[in-house]
């Protein structure tokens, strides 16, 4: 296998969260680095790197001198992330449905972007895009205390977790957004934070009815 597109760090730990996720590598398991830069074609910086982010999903155990090991996880543990953003999100989306006023056209682009990374079975690109989106309500919310403990939170990667873990429909993915960008646009706070708040409620359901299966 060679990893070909960039940025590499990113379609390093793809790969290896996929593995971690579907059980290829086990808790215990050593990830040297050499070996896996080897197989995937790329330099060990790239994969330095994945195993970093993966360490700060607590997917991963790095100790000095003696490298990374997968570290033993559940279910639930992996799920507490779901109510927290829910909170989070609920906030910003009330406070974005006031100050957007009614102008979705940026979440629309990045639907867009999504729906067409799907087309394309592009599943990188969807996620980025996935995060794009939810990016720009915290954004659009102007509490900057907001902004800097969503962004804290590893999103992007968190994400891929998500749907590699849900094994959702890409297309179906895209639409599951479709009703809080409809309460953003008819500038409804109380509407656009309950949506908010259940989407990402349901992808925790999701996500623990996934990882039972």
């Amino acid at each position: 296998m060679t990893i070909i597109r960039a940025p590499l760090c990113e379609q390093v730990k793809e790969v290896l969260l996929e593995r971690i996720l579907h059980g290829t590598y086990l808790p215990g398991d050593r990830l040297v680095e050499t070996a896996i830069a080897r197989e995937l074609g790329t330099s060990q910086a790239p994969v330095r790197e994945a195993l970093r982010d993966l360490e700060t999903l607590r997917l991963v155990e790095l100790t000095p001198y003696r490298g990374a090991r997968v570290r033993a996880t559940t279910p639930e543990e992996l799920a507490e992330i779901y109510p927290v953003r829910a909170a989070i999100e609920e906030v910003a989306a009330r406070e974005a449905a006031v100050r957007l006023g009614g102008d979705v056209t940026a979440l629309e682009a990045e639907l867009d972007a999504m729906r067409d990374a799907a087309d394309d079975g592009d599943f990188h690109r969807q996620v980025h895009h996935d995060a794009e989106f939810h990016r720009r309500i915290i954004e659009a919310s102007g509490n900057r205390t907001l902004v800097e403990v969503w962004t804290s939170l590893n999103i992007e990667a968190r994400t891929l977790v998500t749907l590699l873990s849900t094994g959702i429909n890409p297309h179906e993915l895209v639409e599951l957004h479709r009703p809080i960008v409809d309460a953003l646009r008819a500038c409804d706070p109380a509407g656009s934070g309950t949506a908010a708040r259940r989407h990402l409620e349901q992808f925790g359901e999701l996500f623990v009815k996934g990882e039972a299966q």
